[in-house]
């Protein structure tokens, strides 16, 4: 179809198919929230087994969504799209039928492979089933779907579990997702058009190595280290990170210098202001599913309340994303920094408030007293998350775009692993120390909120960007903020 062509017959049910892949992944992340106190019980897992169960997950996404994309490019969209749903369908149902908590992990790390397939082919089909006066309703509709996934997750959770189908207690969170995954890939299948491919385009099979390499450098000791008794090698394995990033760096300067495929441009990290709000994405992120993790073993392990109840109880959150999200939305490009430093702050007051909240040892809960901490980090989080992409992408060259949006979300896919890693180290380490769990969660949340801190003020180092109102960079659609 070209610019000016008519408009493809089924396109919307096409748009229809692209969605209901895309709301699964999404809600899959939030569901996995609310069972993680049913999974460590069933399968009697260790504490740093069941986080894996999310950092599996996050981290496969986060490598393989740079390569992913550009795979896409090398074999046509829509074929990606079918292969990225099937992987994530047959992943979701051997999460389902895992016997053992190695099992699961297995299956997450696959579940994230197909996920990562899937998501970057959504948005690269639109041009290709929309004429342009249609594809800004298009986009909108993305913002849309993840809004009501990050609100229908923790409930849909809750209710699955709460529900015990046949008696598979958790398993059905993951199961459901097969007869979805097959109405995505039939949709796709019957109504989005293929798009060629261009397979003189090459991947960076090295990069990827070294940046997945680093990354467990750095992630395995976090979440083990506790496990195994802090042993002299685990402190030499988080060391050993630092060489192989730059060795990372390096290679990608090499690959430049010599014109061949580069995993992040060494354009990208050569300049000095998109890293910085690299940084800052990886630190707005690694406040959120680390929260997440811990929260729901507070509420369902330490005060014993249901997965649904523990869905509804974090659901202010989820609705504070949401009302953001829609108000991000009108102001455009206006004023980027300071909703920057507003959403940041606003998650700093929501997390210190709920550290308030928390019943004294031996007191009862009161979910009601944490509604306004977490819809208040909720507004914060969609208040920041938007403007936080305009700006960094604002200060890259127009060459980079694509580029530079795709490394920014597997920064804030690995900033997410990198959270749950710290902050279930402090609040399992002041479990197995002797603390109560009010101690555990007030242990974890210090971290989110430093780390929001250093959002708020870093911030400021990033120029003004100047864009066109209601655009992205290149005149794109501004990126819809995700949980």
């Amino acid at each position: 179809m070209t610019e000016e062509g008519t408009p493809l017959r089924g396109r919307w049910i096409a748009m229809a198919a692209l969605l209901v892949a895309g709301f699964m992944n999404l809600i899959d992340v939030t569901i996995v929230n609310v069972a993680i106190p049913s999974l460590q019980d069933a399968l009697q897992a260790s504490d740093s087994q069941i986080e894996w169960v999310v950092a599996a997950y996050i981290l496969s996404f986060a490598l393989f969504l740079l390569p992913a994309g550009r795979l896409g490019d090398v074999v046509g969209q829509r074929r990606m799209f079918v292969i990225g749903v099937t992987v994530f369908t047959i992943a979701s149902a051997l999460c389902g039928l895992a016997p053992g908590i190695g099992s699961l992990v297995a299956a997450r790390v696959l579940q994230g492979l197909g996920g990562a397939m899937m998501t970057p082919q959504t948005l690269a089909l639109v041009p290709a089933l929309f004429p342009p006066r249609e594809r800004g309703a298009a986009f909108a509709l993305f913002g849309l779907s993840a809004g009501l996934a990050s609100v229908a997750g923790p409930l849909l959770g809750g209710v699955l579990i709460g529900a015990d189908i046949m008696g598979l207690d958790w398993r059905p969170i993951f199961l459901v997702n097969i007869p979805v995954g097959a109405v995505a890939v039939l949709g796709a299948l019957r109504f989005v058009p293929k798009v060629p491919g261009d397979a003189a385009l090459r991947l960076d099979l090295a990069g990827m190595a070294l940046a997945g390499t680093g990354l467990m450098l750095l992630l395995f000791p976090l979440i083990e280290g506790r496990q195994l008794g802090w042993p002299v090698w685990v402190f030499a394995m988080m060391v050993a990170a630092i060489p192989t990033g730059a060795g990372f760096v390096a290679w990608q300067r090499r690959q430049a210098r010599r014109g061949a495929p580069q995993l992040i441009p060494a354009s990208l990290l050569a300049n000095a202001d998109y890293v910085t709000g690299s940084v800052l994405a990886t630190l707005l992120f690694a406040g959120i599913p680390g929260f997440f993790l811990v929260f729901a073993i507070f509420l369902q392990l330490g005060y014993g309340l249901t997965p649904l109840e523990s869905g509804i109880t974090t659901l202010p959150f989820s609705l504070g994303v949401l009302g953001a999200s829609v108000l991000s939305g009108r102001l455009g490009t206006r004023w980027p920094r300071e909703r920057i430093t507003a959403g940041a702050v606003l998650l700093v007051i929501g997390m210190t408030a709920l550290r308030l909240m928390l019943p004294e040892a031996g007191g009862a809960l009161s979910r009601a007293a944490f509604i306004v901490p977490l819809a208040l980090s909720g507004l914060g989080l969609g208040t920041a998350v938007s403007p936080l992409f305009q700006t960094v992408l604002a200060n890259v060259a127009d060459r980079d775009t694509g580029a530079g949006s795709g490394a920014l979300q597997s920064f804030q896919q690995v900033g997410g692993a990198l959270g749950v890693a710290v902050m279930g180290q402090l609040f399992f380490g002041m479990l197995r120390g002797g603390g109560g769990y009010p101690d555990a969660l007030t242990a974890a949340l210090w971290f989110n909120a430093a780390a929001f801190v250093a959002v708020a003020l870093l911030v400021w180092r990033l120029p003004e960007p100047r864009l066109v109102p209601g655009q992205g960079p290149g005149g794109k659609p501004e990126p819809t903020p995700a949980e």
